[in-house]
């Protein structure tokens, strides 16, 4: 089957759903949380504890809190059901008044003079910060100094990268709850709760008069904001599945934002009477004016019955192929490119795990280059499918950059290798390069950053210590090695060639829980021959982009006395990169996903 074949095109046409029935938060208490929770053990918070919180701080808890594991399975309207059920009414976030400025007006210029919006300073996803907007010297990396810290209360993850617009910047957090902060003090001049959490980058955009900012949550829904008041001008619910979830930032252009959509199905499977799997990764284009839908492409076909598990559950497929990374513009050819994830269910597809280049004015697919075929992963996958895995998908977005006379797409996979694509020749393979080894969390994760010159690759290479019951599809039963991972590797963009790597200097000394030297974040560059790089280990380090030398380190899991006023605590650095905006440094500290350390606080260096 040909590719175009694989993609179901929607023009303007929402999904016909039906309705759920009601979900019992009593019944889904007594099945998933009674037994652990109306125990006596000193660990576990009992219920009489649970009934004095507020529903909004449980939901949280469940959705990216130390629950995260065990809610996994649950369908957004059992943990919805059960959070309601448990909590009470109230609001979950409460600042003292000293967290907020003196000056709450937001002020965004029609064209800032420094920024960092959304996932790259650019839409070709470089992830590098030229001189006039970086600030920074070699001297003065050298010598970066915390400025201020601000913590999300109530959260245990932090993995939202700020967007800084002049003297303003906006952040998202686990809790749903989306911050406008003075950049140089880290005061408060709005919130907004949303549906969800907030993991996507932030997008300003011009729209009339003002600037509204664009992103979406963990519920897929999707968002536009007055940029300078924080008021709703409108949310839509770009995907239908309960499972759909939106980690990749949109990007905009010419009054549309380009939406991706990826899904946590993959984990729903763990249920053995779960009838996986439905969710497909797509892309959306929405006219930012009012929302309205422009078009729809879904990276695999309609899903239907292929059979039955031996326990007479449905099997469903195809699936998958999500879409975790920012899309890349390409005004030029007037296409963007996307990467996908692995399949969820069989049939396997020719478009996941694959580099997708998508029509800007239909969405019709241009092109597809798939990496690895066959990969069918999710976590019931060792029991429903002949082939599990290896779980070999892109999590970082497509960078295309000059490189001499030609243009190169160059995408990193978690299978370790780093590939050059033609983007005039379908996505022809114009060298590849191994830069590590690979596996379920492991290679390149989050994101790679370029200069022009070299292209630089972080790598995961994430190795779990089996503990009891050792099962690999379930966090619970395994631990991190605090010696295996990590490793930064510069690239040249000609040819491929290694120019030098730097290997992860191993931190957990002593080792401790959720720690490992396994470095999956996006990576940074910025002038003059800065890179940055996080770590699980909870360390931010900027290396020389000449030798690979590290200039700086500073080790971010330790409590912090915040500017508002709020308990916070450093963890492991995962998913979004630094960002530098006029000789500034932000990064997010707190990620308790993958087994990682949890952490809720937003770190400024200066």
């Amino acid at each position: 089957m040909g590719p175009n074949r694989l993609i179901a095109l929607i023009l303007l046409a929402p999904a016909l759903v039906a309705a759920a029935p009601a979900v019992s938060g009593e019944a889904v208490y007594k099945e998933r949380c009674a037994g652990c929770h109306e125990t006596d053990n000193p660990r576990i918070p009992h219920r009489d504890v649970l009934e004095k919180l507020p529903a909004t701080r449980i939901l949280r808890t469940l959705d990216y809190g130390v629950m995260i594991a065990i809610a996994y399975p649950m369908t957004r309207g059992e943990r919805e059901a059960v959070a309601s059920y448990l909590g009470s009414a109230g609001a979950a976030v409460e600042f003292p008044p000293k967290a907020f400025c003196a000056d709450r007006a937001v002020r965004v210029a029609a064209s800032p003079r420094v920024q960092w919006n959304g996932w790259s300073p650019d839409l070709a996803n470089t992830r590098f910060q030229p001189a006039a907007a970086s600030g920074l010297t070699l001297d003065g990396v050298r010598h970066l100094k915390l400025k201020w810290a601000f913590a999300f209360d109530g959260d245990t993850t932090a993995f939202d990268q700020p967007t800084v617009l002049d003297g303003n910047l906006f952040t998202g957090s686990a809790g749903g709850v989306l911050y406008a902060l003075d950049p140089a003090t880290g005061c408060v001049r709005w919130t907004f709760d949303g549906a969800g959490p907030v993991r996507t980058s932030i997008v300003a955009t011009p729209n009339g008069a003002g600037r509204v900012l664009l992103f979406g949550d963990q519920n897929g829904w999707f968002y536009a904001l007055d940029a300078a008041t924080g008021r709703l001008r409108w949310k839509k619910h770009v995907d239908e599945h309960d499972a759909a979830r939106l980690t990749g930032a949109a990007v905009a252009q010419d009054g549309v934002v380009y939406v991706p959509v990826a899904s946590w199905e993959e984990n729903r499977a763990l249920k053995s009477d779960y009838p996986c799997c439905t969710a497909r990764g797509s892309v959306v284009a929405l006219r930012i004016r009012d929302g309205a839908q422009v078009w729809k492409t879904y990276m695999v076909s309609e899903p239907k019955e292929i059979g039955k598990t031996s326990a007479g559950v449905a099997q469903m497929g195809p699936s998958g192929a999500g879409i975790w990374s920012a899309p890349t513009l390409d005004p030029k050819r007037k296409v963007l490119y996307v990467t996908t994830g692995d399949n969820y269910s069989a049939p396997a597809t020719e478009t996941s795990d694959a580099v997708v280049a998508v029509d800007l004015k239909s969405g019709r697919m241009v092109w597809s280059r798939q990496f690895l075929a066959n990969d069918i992963f999710s976590g019931g996958c060792a029991s429903r499918n002949p082939v599990c895995g290896p779980d070999y998908d892109f999590g970082s977005s497509a960078i295309l950059v000059t490189s001499g006379s030609r243009q190169l797409l160059v995408a990193g996979q978690k299978s370790g290798v780093v590939y050059a694509l033609d983007p005039d020749r379908k996505g022809e393979i114009v060298w590849q390069t191994r830069v590590g080894k690979g596996s379920t969390n492991g290679g390149v994760e989050w994101g790679m950053a370029t200069d022009g010159q070299k292209v630089y690759a972080a790598v995961s290479d994430i190795v779990r210590a089996p503990v009891k019951d050792h099962d690999i599809a379930d966090l619970r039963t395994t631990n991190l090695d605090p010696q295996q991972g990590g490793g930064l590797t510069a690239l040249r963009l000609e040819d491929g060639s290694q120019v030098w790597r730097t290997p992860a200097p191993h931190a957990c000394d002593p080792p401790k829980p959720g720690c490992s030297p396994a470095q999956p974040a996006a990576v940074t560059a910025a002038w003059p021959g800065v890179i940055f790089s996080g770590s699980v280990d909870g360390h931010l380090r900027a290396y020389s982009a000449e030798d690979g030398a590290i200039l700086w380190d500073f080790d971010t899991a330790r409590e912090f006395e915040t500017v508002n006023g709020v308990k916070g605590h450093g963890g492991s650095i995962d998913g979004p990169g630094a960002v530098v905006v006029n000789g500034m440094v932000f990064v997010n500290s707190g990620y308790a996903r993958q087994n990682g350390m949890p952490g809720n606080v937003l770190l400024a260096f200066e």
